[in-house]
C-alpha cells in the first residue's frame, strides 16, 4: 500500500490518523510539525502527505509550499486535515498546492475514501 506522511502537532490526532490508515494497510510515518515533516520528506519519498494547518515551527500551508518545491513532491497528493473550515484558509491551501481539504473531526471512512481517491 501507500507510504503516507501524517503531520499534526497533536499526538492523539496523529495516532487516530495513523490507526485509520494502518488499518487499511498503509505505512504511516508521523511528524509533529512542518519542520520535522520537511526533514523527513527530504530523505524519504511518500505517496501522500496529510497535514494539519495550525502547528508550531512551520504550519501546514508553509509545509505544502515547501514540499511543492521538491522534485519528489511536485505531484504528490497533499491533503490538509484541519479544524479550519473558512473559505480563505482553503484558498490559501489551494494556492500553496494542496490537493484537498478535510475538516476535523474526520470520519474514518471519509478519510479512507479521500485517500483512495487521490492515490488513484
Amino acid at each position: 500500500m501507500a507510504q503516507i506522511l501524517a503531520v499534526d502537532d497533536s499526538a492523539s490526532m496523529r495516532q487516530m490518523v495513523a490507526f485509520t490508515l494502518k488499518g487499511a494497510g498503509h505505512d504511516v510515518t508521523e511528524a509533529s510539525d512542518g519542520t520535522q515533516a520537511l526533514t523527513l520528506a527530504k530523505s524519504k519519498k511518500f505517496d501522500l502527505v496529510l497535514s494539519d494547518v495550525n502547528m508550531p515551527n512551520m504550519d501546514g500551508i508553509a509545509l505544502t509550499k515547501e514540499l511543492r518545491t521538491l522534485p519528489d513532491f511536485k505531484f504528490t497528493p497533499i491533503l490538509i486535515l484541519t479544524t479550519e473550515a473558512g473559505a480563505d484558509k482553503k484558498q490559501d491551501g489551494k494556492a500553496a498546492g494542496a490537493t484537498g481539504w478535510i475538516v476535523k473531526p474526520f470520519n474514518p471512512d471519509q478519510l479512507l475514501a479521500t485517500v483512495k481517491k487521490v492515490l488513484g
